[in-house]
């Protein structure tokens, strides 16, 4: 049975106050954590936040991090997270930037222009993680190996992409859904594929631009 209209709305009323309550609950957690958040900040779920001693995690006004099922067109798997690994590392979230459910690990810096989307279990980073160490071992990211990756403003980050260390991503451009990036995108263009290949506005398939 369907509710009636004054239960439905009671209902919506009922959410709404009740996730207010949680995304003030899960701010005040962030900064408790030593995150640095602008006005106007939103926690749809409750995001895996992990900041390294002297190290930065800064948020803008308006940034929204999806991390409830509910919340994205295409559901959301698993939280946003946020990770820092190293002192002095820096995760810079412009104003009006919109995640769900994406993962961010820096080392060195990852930066996020204002209003830019980046869509269901994206993932971004700026090292390899992990360097060879002896005959079969992996041991900590050599020191030199962390690369800033740079987003611009207005991107577009497709589900399930893939942004690797060293990139830096132009303004307004596009990132198809599923695609792997290694190399610049210039404002504008357009990225699929895995390897993605770069490719001018007026050659992009529209599909390119699925979430």
């Amino acid at each position: 049975m369907q509710p009636t209209g004054v239960l439905s709305r009671w209902l919506r009323s009922l959410n709404a106050v009740r996730r207010g309550m949680l995304n003030r609950l899960w701010l005040a957690e962030a900064r408790a954590r030593g995150l640095e958040l602008g006005s106007g900040v939103i926690f749809t779920g409750r995001p895996y936040l992990k900041r390294f001693t002297n190290s930065r995690i800064c948020l803008g006004d308006r940034v929204c991090l999806n991390s409830t099922l509910r919340s994205n067109p295409l559901g959301c798997s698993r939280p946003v997270s946020l990770v820092t690994t190293r002192s002095g590392a820096e995760i810079v979230l412009g104003p009006g930037v919109g995640l769900s459910s994406a993962a961010i690990c820096a080392a060195k810096r990852v930066e996020i222009g204002t209003g830019t989307f980046v869509g269901a279990d994206a993932m971004i980073f700026d090292n390899d993680f992990h360097s060879p160490l002896g005959e079969w071992h992996w041991g900590e990211a050599a020191p030199d190996n962390p690369k800033p990756v740079i987003i611009g403003r207005g991107v577009f980050i497709g589900a399930r992409a893939i942004i690797l260390k060293g990139v830096r991503i132009g303004e307004r451009a596009i990132v198809g859904a599923g695609a792997v990036v290694s190399r610049e995108v210039p404002a504008g263009h357009v990225a699929v594929g895995n390897p993605a290949q770069v490719l001018s506005p007026k050659n992009a398939p529209r599909a390119s631009t699925e979430h």
